[in-house]
């Protein structure tokens, strides 16, 4: 299998940038040749020494039709790489993507302009979730003096939930969402979500689960019960709207109480439960697991879908 990395942003995002600092770290210096696809070309340019001192071979794909399984095993024949590096084009649609059966794709990182980020969203949502869904790290650069970043990272996260968000301003990397910066008291007993808030919470709970360990939450979301549960667990949860209407995700965690099987797929309840951090198969390890006081029906909310934007 041949390992595969891939870079993906719109023009001018920092993909050269990242892929420069990668080449030029010592751990990069390895056996065998790498073969780096460039699939348009930006303002900078990689330097010349810098590919021959990393044993690195460029090769430009400009138009997306000849970007073809058939063309890169050519381009592999050629260059007999031991592994690979696409710069892919922003404004390709990732889901068209199509690579040699042999081609593993070892990391995806997307590079974001931050300045630029909310004119993309607003007007490219769609090629923009491509790009994001299977990244395993988001990168927004040129954060300086911008004050929406945690709004930035609640509608990536809603596309990606499992990827790392990095925040990186002209002094390097920040952290982005404060304690104060939350639409809820974390010191009320219990936290009450709304919509929004609830959406604010599930997010911020994938990244700061310690905030909310032993906190209680109360809230109003849909019952789902995935086959192969226990009688007494659930998972309760908001649908939301990830980047169109066509594109929903279930956002909800597992949640333990002794009323559980009362309850059918998708009835509405209001929920209250204390939040610990426990390992659960799903999770993949520890994560978030609920342990309900009570759980009531409840009425539908108006909006039943959340949205992030």
């Amino acid at each position: 299998m041949k390992p595969v990395y891939i870079i993906n942003g719109f023009l001018e995002s920092g993909k050269t940038e990242f892929i420069t600092y990668t080449l030029d770290q010592s751990y990069f210096q390895i056996k065998g040749k790498t073969l780096l696809i460039l699939c348009e070309e930006g303002e900078n340019e990689y330097d010349p020494a810098l590919l021959k001192r990393s044993n690195t071979v460029m090769e430009l794909i400009e138009n997306e039709e000849d970007f073809t399984p058939e063309n890169l095993l050519n381009l592999e024949k050629k260059i007999k790489p031991e592994r690979i590096i696409i710069e892919y084009n922003g404004m390709w649609n990732f889901k068209n993507m199509k690579l040699p059966w042999h081609w593993r794709v070892e990391q995806q990182i997307t590079t974001i302009d931050a300045s630029t980020f909310s004119m993309y969203f607003t007007n490219m949502k769609s090629l923009l979730a491509e790009m994001l869904r299977n990244s395993e790290m988001i990168i927004f650069n040129r954060c300086d003096g911008l004050e929406d970043l945690n709004s930035y990272k609640r509608n990536v996260k809603a596309i990606n939930q499992q990827a790392d968000i990095i925040f990186e301003d002209s002094n390097g990397e920040i952290d982005e969402i404060f304690e104060e910066d939350l639409p809820f008291d974390l010191n009320s007993d219990p936290i009450v979500l709304d919509d929004m808030g609830y959406g604010i919470w599930y997010i911020d709970s994938l990244d700061h689960l310690d905030r909310y360990v032993g906190k209680n939450v109360q809230f109003t979301a849909m019952v789902m019960k995935p086959d192969g549960f226990p009688k007494d667990h659930f998972v309760p949860g908001r649908m939301a709207m990830t980047c169109c209407a066509e594109d929903m995700a279930f956002l909800g965690f597992v949640c333990i109480s002794r009323d559980a099987d009362s309850f059918k797929e998708q009835d509405w309840v209001k929920v209250t439960a204390k939040v610990s951090k426990e390992y659960w198969a799903d999770y993949g390890g520890e994560g978030p697991v609920l342990h309900a006081t009570s759980v009531v029906k409840a009425k539908a909310p108006k909006e039943k879908v959340i949205s992030f934007v």
